[in-house]
């Protein structure tokens, strides 16, 4: 049984020649079968709807997700043309969100079942809602039955139906005539239950990016948050010149009807960046539209400039989106992230490629300007190439393994469903990195050694990082030379010093990261390893402390006989207690970057050559605590 064998022990089992495994196997008879109603079961099963119940620190989480399903049904009573305005107010200090859309309204005696009966909904009649995506009669559902309190009202031409519910249950429903005049529309008002999103909290950037988004894909629409107006008139090409104002090399290419938007231009960025939508759903994870909208580019690129330009060529440094609208799309989960209709790949590349080809011919002196960009990165690509024939036999020569690599048995690969649970450890010098080698778990934990710090790669171009022995040697450990979709671990975690040194090891970590593999920070692969700082102890009882607060409270549980150590550095810990820390109760806190549109910019201040003004902005915003006038 090789094969049960090898997946045993990347899950963390051990056994040698001639031990029997045993498995206690609950009993499996009419009592084990359950029966969930449908709001047990989207309580139960939370994930399958709304993706992750986090607490909104990322931009996916699913208290967001909540929020757009309510926005998702206002939206689209402005596409089939009721209501310019959507009004949303949201507390959030307790979380409370209100939407008040003017659209028809949800018809009255139906209010009730469209927000607690999963698969109902007037989505289903495709001449109510054309180009919808609630489609499937569950999102609002989810929204109530994961709601501590969520209450609706329908009003039509003078009358109203509302009804309150918590967790799901409804509490009371009324209907009547209204006694002050009312615009037809739907008011919604809910609370997400936070013994589901634990410790949940909007967060204002998130919560306006998600609304701009809204306002990008329907032009002319009013979004009113707390007060301030969000609205955009030139749709999709108003967010790439605002993503990429500063660093576009010629005015946006685009293109717009009824069925599909699209827009592009290119920077000087190494990454391709896409934002993709059908039906006004931003789909992150692509699909058939996306690789229709490369395709079409690619085509429409290479027969205007006559030439047979590489894919890689042409993509390097874009920043593009395509918005289609269509009857009945297909998407792989309710939380809608890839479109699967393949069916309508090669009608879209054909249009998608006869559009650009338009635009193209449309603005000569802009499409040089992209032929010129493209021919650079060709040519700079070709040199690149006899780079890296260097550095591969330089690296050949030495050895065939990556010596600074202490590698795991199990990894990462998600066709196979295979090593999520792998990690990679980068840490500095080899007393660090003894510590965690000796602690981890190699089966799916693996460490490696940085040699001082790495090289500042901010104002760099990509042959830097096959000149610099140490990242060529992290590239080829982490199998992004390539292409970052073949990245070998789950995690890339820092496990730096908490000290000057560190922090300025993993600046320069993120630095190499977000310049040359943005994809794998965005795809939320990177983190950062948290340690305890203090160790609390006396002879009955130890605890480990992550921050002054924590140690405070210490030392008052543990009271007399206290011991206090503070830990300078990763080797100063012992592998025995290492080993806790790296184990089922690691502490990681997330490199994210999802949503940042003024990144590089970020990066340039921070870390590239303009020492003057960074000195000048420290000077300026000194703290100088009480604590360092007496050191």
């Amino acid at each position: 049984m090789p094969g049960l064998t090898r997946a045993l022990r990347c899950s963390g089992f051990f056994f040698s020649e001639g031990f029997t495994l045993f498995m206690a196997v609950a009993k499996y008879d009419d009592d084990a079968i359950q029966h969930l109603s449908a709001i047990e079961h989207i309580r139960k099963r939370t994930g399958m709807y709304i993706g992750r119940t986090a607490d909104g620190a990322q931009y996916e989480d699913g208290i967001y997700i909540l929020l757009k399903e309510v926005l998702d049904n206002a939206v689209d009573e402005f596409i089939m043309g009721y209501g310019k305005r959507i009004d949303i107010t949201l507390n959030y200090n307790t979380g409370e969100v209100s939407i008040r859309d003017y659209g028809r309204g949800i018809p009255l005696g139906k209010v009730v079942e469209c927000v607690s009966q999963i698969n109902t909904g007037g989505k289903f009649n495709s001449d109510a809602f054309q180009f919808s995506v609630g489609m499937n009669g569950v999102g609002t559902k989810a929204v109530n039955a994961l709601s501590t309190d969520f209450e609706v009202c329908a009003y039509r031409n003078g009358e109203f139906s509302r009804a309150t519910f918590k967790c799901g249950e409804l509490q009371n429903q009324k209907r009547g005539t209204c006694e002050t005049p009312e615009r037809n529309g739907t008011f919604v008002k809910f609370t997400p239950d936070p013994t589901i999103f634990k410790n949940f909290q909007f967060r204002e950037e998130h919560v306006e990016r998600r609304l701009r988004m809204y306002a990008y894909l329907n032009a002319g629409l009013s979004l009113n948050l707390n007060g301030t107006k969000i609205v955009s008139e030139n749709g999709l090409l108003d967010l790439i010149n605002d993503e990429a104002r500063f660093e576009r090399l010629y005015q946006p290419f685009h293109y717009r009807t009824k069925t599909l938007e699209l827009v592009f231009t290119h920077t000087n960025r190494f990454s391709e960046v896409y934002y993709s939508f059908v039906n006004g759903q931003f789909t992150n994870d692509g699909g058939t539209h996306l690789s229709a909208f490369k395709e079409g580019v690619l085509k429409a690129v290479n027969e205007y400039g006559k030439k047979k330009y590489d894919g890689d060529d042409v993509r390097e440094g874009i920043i593009g989106a395509v918005a289609i609208r269509m009857k009945d799309p297909i998407f792989e989960s309710q939380t809608k992230n890839k479109l699967g209709n393949v069916e309508i790949r090669a009608d879209l590349v054909a249009e998608i490629k006869k559009a650009v080809l338009e635009l193209l011919h449309r603005e000569p002196a802009e499409a040089e300007k992209l032929l010129k960009k493209i021919d650079e990165t060709s040519k700079l690509r070709a040199e690149l190439n006899s780079v890296k024939k260097l550095a591969r036999e330089r690296s050949s020569a030495v050895t065939i393994r990556v010596p600074q690599l202490r590698d795991c048995k199990c990894h990462l690969n998600p066709k196979k469903g295979e090593g999520e649970d792998t990690m990679i450890f980068i840490t500095e010098g080899q007393s660090a990195g003894g510590t965690i080698t000796t602690a981890r778990n190699a089966q799916n934990q693996a460490v490696f050694f940085l040699k001082g710090k790495p090289l500042n790669v901010c104002n760099l171009k990509r042959d830097a990082l096959y000149k610099n022995q140490e990242i060529y040697n992290l590239m080829k450990s982490l199998d992004i030379e390539e292409s970052t979709d073949r990245l070998r671990y789950q995690k890339v975690i820092f496990a730096t010093d908490a000290d000057v040194d560190g922090l300025h090891i993993r600046n320069l970590l993120i630095t190499l990261f977000m310049r040359f593999f943005e994809p794998i920070v965005r795809q939320g692969h990177v983190y950062i390893l948290e340690t305890p700082l203090f160790r609390v102890r006396n002879k009955k009882e130890t605890i480990y402390c992550y921050t002054d607060q924590e140690r405070e409270k210490a030392i008052s549980k543990i009271g007399k006989g206290v011991e206090i150590t503070r830990f300078k550095g990763l080797g100063e810990i012992n592998a025995k207690e290492f080993a806790e820390f790296i184990g089922p109760s690691i502490r990681l806190t997330p490199v994210s970057a999802a949503q940042d549109k003024s990144m590089d910019r970020t990066l340039e201040f921070y870390m590239g050559n303009n020492t003057p003004q960074r000195r000048g902005y420290i000077m300026d915003n000194l703290v100088i605590t009480e604590e360092s006038t007496h050191e």
